[in-house]
């Protein structure tokens, strides 16, 4: 649908935890608006917002999905995020694309992991939110439940807009504490309720809790406060109005209830949105930097060069890439041109769209706070800013963090290489959270996700849409070995079987040196005793020798290697025999230089809450892990460590059960450690097992 001013948009974020009712809540919206012409379910496999098979096949979201409610004569722009925090990357980026964020809350579950995070992510970046508690009909329900532990976990009271008629089994309608009007609603009806007289048993409980929300909305401005305290009460078009600015500067937090799936006040939820919720003009100022990077502040306004940001990126074998942005400033029309601020480069824009899931609805224009698509651009990626290439912008993204688990893969089938490598590709290109690459020191390749599920919900899109079969394995520990002392070594090769024979001799002298310096090769001999053009040949041999090992077959680092004295013949000498010498000259000096292995360590972040502090802490000494720390950041408590990465190939799923999921980790490479001596002779034994 097509609206002609911003006023008429409403664009909201629904977040939540998993199976609080997001999806369904999007699909129930579309039905009582008349979208659908019936309710679509999630274990039917058949809601707008579901659409990719795998989503389908396991009943939850993960990847966000745009879809429009027409309501009223205005268009809301809802975007479902999913609700498990290893899809965080595709959460976040719904949330920062639109003006709201709908917190979804399950009457039954209360407030849950990726509720908090939700919730705290929406207040980093100021983001008006509004609760809507979803299942009220279920068993074992209830409100005052919820709103205490909401009270507990956010710190402020959540203050309901409505009223509930009944409870659990019997919840069929709302009081609207704004208007004093009360609704019933058919189950598994259209979600459209019809008025009725306010129950006699909920007249006492309305009025209090009407009381209670006007006084709350009287508190935040002080206008409003000497009205109340003038007249006893505010009116319906006061409160509405202080309602809106109070939610808009998150000096009031309201709540919304239902049950989606049986189509109880849905319709009460969508006029609440767009009564209440702010509209793209509210959002003011846009954080963005200029040409030169320098932090300045866009204007959503319809007035000005178009900017816009892309936000999301599907991409389907069939139909081709589909961009979703949402426009900042100004409109853009179908068949423009338009300018990628990041790849510097020009976009032609074919025809625009309104989306509906993965389906898009033409159109000629979206003007200024609009969400939609548009198909085939060349150098877009997600995160890109869209702009007028003669006021070039780049609109802030969202951080990424990096992946927290990553494997190794192979195609199953032989010349498969060059087709994972293009799926991956675009599998990237529409999912943020997933990393790929060639590990430099172990030749792997590597798939890198913020958990296991991640990894292996890929590798599925990858068979299913590709067609590509992998395997997957933990990622090989990349060990080195190195020596502790200096030592010498000697290496002859003479090999005689008729005609010319081979023939080389040298000494070395091996030395540590200090770690990160690799290898160095000295020539010191003085006089002919190996001619000059030989001498090379012996530092071939010994880079050879090293990268074969010679503990465990891994890439010997810091030493030195000191060219002494040698032999020649005339006759036999030859570059190929100096080159054996060398490496024989090596495994010789290797076996009394003291050899040892060394792993690589993992500088640890761990983010956290105090109840959880001495699991973790307990769980690292387990791990072989240094701590190196602790500071508080807010309420969480940020742990810092160095581990061995061979400890840390588990850890996302491990620390994922010892908090229930409440904390997070990063790790990066720090640097190389010698391994414990009664770790090393596993490490030893595992790799020529390997070998043979």
């Amino acid at each position: 649908m097509q609206v002609d001013s911003p006023a008429k948009i409403r664009n909201i974020t629904l977040a939540g935890h998993a199976d609080t009712g997001k999806t369904t809540l999007a699909s129930a919206a579309l039905y009582t608006s008349g979208v659908l012409n019936r309710m679509n379910r999630v274990e039917d496999g058949n809601t707008t917002t579901d659409f990719d098979p795998l989503e389908v096949d396991r009943g939850y979201s993960i990847g966000l999905a745009p879809c429009f409610i027409p309501w009223n004569k205005h268009k809301i722009n809802i975007v479902d995020v999913p609700g498990s925090g290893i899809f965080g990357v595709e959460s976040r980026a719904g949330v920062r694309a639109t003006d709201a964020m709908v917190l979804v809350i399950s009457a039954a579950s209360g407030v849950e992991v990726m509720t908090e995070r939700m919730w705290n992510y929406a207040a980093r970046i100021e983001q008006p939110v509004m609760i809507h508690i979803n299942k009220l009909d279920r068993e074992n329900t209830s409100l005052d439940d919820v709103l205490a532990g909401m009270k507990t976990s956010f710190g402020v009271p959540v203050v309901p807009l409505q009223a509930p008629i009944g409870s659990e089994h019997d919840f069929s309608g709302v009081v609207d504490l704004i208007t004093g009007k009360a609704y019933s609603y058919d189950q598994d009806g259209d979600g459209k309720g019809k008025e009725i007289d306010v129950p006699g048993d909920l007249a006492d409980q309305v009025e209090e809790w009407r009381n209670q929300l006007i006084e709350s909305v009287a508190e935040t401005d002080d206008e409003l406060m000497e009205e109340y305290f003038e007249e006893g009460t505010l009116t319906e078009e006061r409160m509405v109005a202080g309602l809106k600015a109070a939610i808009m500067n998150r000096n009031i937090f309201v709540a919304t209830l239902g049950s989606a799936l049986h189509g109880i006040a849905t319709d009460a939820f969508l006029s609440t949105v767009e009564h209440l919720l702010p509209d793209p003009l509210a959002r003011g100022q846009y954080p963005a930097s200029d040409i030169g990077g320098e932090a300045i502040e866009v204007a959503t306004s319809a007035d000005g060069p178009m900017a816009a940001m892309v936000f999301k990126t599907l991409n389907d074998p069939f139909s081709g890439k589909i961009n979703i942005f949402r426009v900042v400033r100004g409109s853009i029309s179908s068949d423009s041109s338009c300018w990628n601020s990041r790849s510097e480069s020009a976009e032609k824009v074919g025809q625009l769209l309104h989306m509906q899931g993965k389906q898009g609805e033409s159109t000629s224009e979206l003007i200024t706070g609009d969400i939609g698509g548009v198909a085939k651009l060349k150098h877009t990626l997600t995160g890109d800013t869209l702009c007028s290439k003669d006021s070039p912008v780049k609109l802030e993204w969202i951080t990424i963090r990096p992946p927290a688990m990553s494997y190794a893969l192979e195609p199953k089938a032989k010349g498969d290489e060059e087709k994972i490598g293009d799926a991956l590709h675009r599998l990237m290109e529409e999912d943020l959270g997933l990393a790929s690459g060639r590990d430099s020191q172990t030749n792997e390749l590597l798939i890198s996700g913020s958990g296991q599920l991640h990894v292996e919900l890929t590798i599925a899109k990858l068979k299913q849409r590709y067609k590509v079969d992998v395997v997957l394995h933990p990622p090989k520990v990349p060990y080195r070995e190195t020596i502790r002392r200096a030592a010498d070594g000697h290496g002859r090769h003479k090999k005689q079987s008729g005609g010319r024979g081979q023939f080389a001799d040298c000494k070395i002298k091996i030395e540590p040196l200090p770690a990160g310096e690799d290898f160095e090769f000295k020539d010191e001999i003085f006089g002919g005793s190996i001619p000059q053009q030989f001498r090379p040949a012996v530092e071939k041999g010994v880079l050879e020798a090293r990268d074969r090992g010679f503990l465990a077959g891994f890439p010997v680092v810091d030493f030195r290697i000191r060219l002494l004295d040698g032999q020649f013949h005339d006759v036999d000498s030859s570059e190929m025999a100096f080159k054996v010498a060398g490496s024989l000259a090596f495994k010789d000096a290797m076996e009394k230089a003291g050899a040892t292995l060394l792993e690589p360590v993992m500088s640890v972040e761990i983010t956290t809450t105090e109840e959880f502090m001495g699991d973790i802490m307990g769980d690292l000494s387990q791990r072989r892990g240094k701590p190196q720390g602790m500071e508080a950041q807010g309420e969480k408590q940020i742990i810092k460590a160095m581990v061995p990465m061979a400890e840390m190939l588990d850890y996302a799923p491990a620390l994922r059960s010892i908090t229930q999921g409440r904390s997070r980790f990063t790790m990066e490479f720090h640097g190389y450690e010698e391994v414990p001596r009664q770790h090393q002779q596993k490490i030893i034994e595992e790799s020529k097992r390997a070998d043979s």
